[in-house]
């Protein structure tokens, strides 16, 4: 089985729990969730030179996960993030700018390891500074072979209508929960209806994916000529931090491997499930989860 390298493309930032600092962003849970279900994940971000930085990289070294193509800012700091949890396990986000990660730049490495790449996923939050959103899309189109995943992400206030248009026209793959589809069908005026307004997206966009989560009512995968909706698996949630990057991952891999829609449903599902059960953003996973583990 052919392993498939995989680039977490954005934000590396620290959730601050009220149990204490969980390393995370969307990206660098990505990268991670690949390397632990069977494929090379390896983040694309910048820290600041600072004690959470060092820790970062030490943090991410120990999770497997290569970090050549993180680059240092000696002027900001690294990022950081108030995840507030609910009673439900539901967290809510508050964040700070002018930080590492809206710093972004690109050396040499980094651009050829997206020669290199089998998918990319990137997301909105990365992109609320110009700076970060040049260097996001130099390395999106540093790789014409990728897939690109665009998991949408949308946080507080940092997107525009532009920048989820500029993003959707360098995108493969859209991932998107429902909460922000609704926001989205009412900014690009979509078709009433999930599967209506996924399918206009596809057929603005030419996606080969449109991916819609809902929680604990299941999923929806749309092809340009299928469609797989299941129903959520059952989990004891301890927090659902990293669980849909986790679901992204498992997608991508599923997708390279040609799996029918309803497998790589059926597979994402049981992934970002047992992730919902285990605290923190890059929890161990086991085996029997990596690609073809069953």
């Amino acid at each position: 089985m052919k392993t498939f390298l995989a680039i977490g493309l954005g934000e590396i930032l620290w959730d601050v729990l009220p149990t204490g600092r969980k390393l995370g962003g969307a990206p660098a849970n990505f990268a991670y969730h690949i390397n632990r279900l069977g494929g090379v994940g390896i983040p694309v971000s910048c820290i600041g030179d600072d004690a959470l930085g060092r820790e970062a990289l030490k943090q991410l070294v120990s999770h497997g996960l290569n970090v050549d193509s993180i680059s240092t800012d000696p002027t900001h700091p690294t990022g950081t993030v108030d995840a507030l949890v609910d009673e439900h396990g539901i967290a809510t986000y508050i964040f700070p700018d002018n930080v590492a990660w809206d710093f972004l730049a690109l050396d040499h490495p980094a651009l050829q390891l997206a020669t290199k790449a089998d998918a990319i996923c990137f997301g909105t939050l990365a992109q609320r500074s110009d700076i970060s959103r040049k260097a996001i899309h130099s390395l999106l189109k540093a790789a014409p072979n990728a897939l690109k995943i665009y998991d949408i992400n949308l946080r507080q206030n940092f997107y525009s209508p532009d920048i989820i248009k500029s993003s959707l026209t360098l995108t493969d793959v859209l991932k998107i929960n429902d909460e922000e589809l609704t926001l989205i069908s009412k900014m690009f005026s979509l078709p009433s209806g999930e599967r209506a307004a996924l399918s206009a997206l596809m057929d603005t966009h030419n996606l080969k994916l449109a991916v819609l989560t809902r929680g604990d009512q299941g999923s929806l995968i749309l092809s340009p000529n299928d469609f797989s909706d299941l129903s959520g698996q059952p989990t004891t949630i301890a927090d659902t931090i990293g669980a849909g990057d986790s679901f992204t991952a498992a997608v991508a891999l599923a997708y390279l491997h040609d799996y029918p829609l309803d497998e790589i449903n059926r597979y994402a599902t049981k992934v970002a499930a047992y992730v919902c059960g285990q605290a923190g953003a890059m929890p161990d996973m086991p085996d029997k989860l990596r690609v073809g583990g069953e």
